[in-house]
């Protein structure tokens, strides 16, 4: 691993542990920018110097110096002043909370997702502060333009600072308004880590702190069904981690060693699914969990029920009829039906924007040995993923095509 992306690892990891702290205390858009000039003097400095023992204490002292000088300059708010007032370089401590809860990056998470914001905005600003992700980023994963999504950030922002937002756990009663967008930015956190945008195939820190944080929602909300949901749905896609990947090369689900699978994340999965089941109507989140558990049933690729996905994936599409929900659905479709059932969904589709819409099509073209088709297909998919296995795997594609 070269030098600049083993700092790029490490920073993207202490970065959301230290903004979680200083959110704490700080104003949100104070505490980002303290951090995000920490982390710039930082990267000159390890390049320079190499690493200090300890990265993480080092970029919070030096955020916490920038946040501190920030809010002397600015006085923003009378009640932050109070606060910063003779503050010295230790954190103050936090107040007392349940067991469940006394965790920073959950913290920040509620902050973010709060009714007073549209949930588009709760869920991106969570995302931008929990993870680090660039604006470009986080677009493509709403699939809108960077500058309206920077609008949406901003926006955001200057809500919760006018309003006065409390860096809080909301009270019980107010848990559910809030939970929707909170499961939202947990899953987009997992979905990151298990797919990254950028560089190799996953990040198996950021599915990692999504698995805790949904055990945290599970801990603090026991009687609702969808953290129950989220939390199955993420243990029964992280069972096959393992398996996904043959050194650098990526491994298709149906092509997959399943011995690899993890048996007991796959059980704790479909426990928390049929708990969640039990305790209410099925979320979409429940319902995705339900299509991961078919897959985690049978033996051998060729044993999965693919008409019962299909049937999921229409109950699925009858609550969340978003485009890649039918992307999803059509590749389904492709194994249950045939590809000339999928390219006829694909088809009323206008995702000529992602990756995934090119080389779902392209397969589908593959099978059907339609092969100068898939070729086209799978380059323009090349043209639009920036993660390193799946480009090795859609250039792999088109050399086994090319010769053929």
């Amino acid at each position: 691993m070269s030098t600049d992306r083993a700092l790029a690892e490490i920073v993207g990891r202490e970065r959301r542990l230290v903004l979680a702290s200083l959110a704490r205390r700080y104003e949100l858009g104070v505490a980002e920018d303290a951090v995000d000039q920490a982390i710039e003097l930082a990267l000159v400095k390890w390049r320079a110097e190499g690493l200090p023992p300890e990265p993480g204490a080092w970029l919070h002292q030096v955020a916490q110096r920038r946040a501190i000088d920030a809010m002397r300059q600015l006085s923003i708010r009378a009640q932050y002043k109070e606060r910063v007032a003779g503050e010295a370089d230790e954190a103050a401590p936090a107040p007392e909370l349940p067991h469940a809860v006394q965790d920073d990056p959950l913290r920040l998470v509620f902050t973010c997702c709060h009714p007073a914001l549209a949930i588009e905005a709760q869920v991106a600003l969570a995302l931008r502060l929990l993870l680090g992700l660039s604006a470009e980023e986080i677009a493509r994963a709403f699939l809108v333009s960077e500058p309206t999504l920077q609008q949406r950030l901003v926006r955001a922002k200057q809500k919760i600072r006018d309003a006065g937002v409390p860096y809080s756990i909301p009270e019980r009663s107010e848990l559910p308004e809030r939970i929707e967008a909170v499961a939202a930015a947990v899953y987009l956190v997992f979905n990151e880590g298990y797919v990254a945008t950028r560089g190799e195939l996953a990040r198996a820190d950021l599915t990692a702190q999504a698995i805790r944080l949904g055990e945290l929602l599970v801990s603090l909300m026991p009687a609702e069904p969808l953290p129950r949901a989220l939390l199955a749905l993420m243990l029964l896609i992280e069972a096959r981690r393992e398996a996904r990947s043959d050194g650098d090369e990526l491994v298709l689900l149906s092509e997959q060693d399943r011995s690899k699978w993890d048996v007991e994340l796959i059980a704790r999965g479909k426990a928390l699914l049929v708990e969640s089941l039990r305790l209410g109507a099925p979320s979409s989140y429940a319902i995705e969990a339900s299509i991961q558990a078919v897959h985690a049933d049978a033996a051998r690729a060729e044993d999965t029920d693919w008409e019962q996905i299909v049937r999921l994936y229409a109950m699925l599409r009858a609550r969340v009829d978003s485009p890649v929900v039918r992307l999803n659905e059509a590749a389904a479709i492709s194994m249950a039906q045939g590809p000339r059932a999928a390219l006829e969904r694909l088809d009323l589709l206008k995702l000529e924007h992602l990756h995934l819409y090119w080389s779902t099509r392209a397969d589908c073209l593959r099978r059907l040995a339609r092969e100068p088709e898939a070729i086209e297909c799978y380059e323009r998919a090349l043209t639009l993923t920036t993660n390193d296995a799946e480009r090795r795997f859609l250039e792999g594609r088109i050399r086994a095509l090319s010769v053929t």
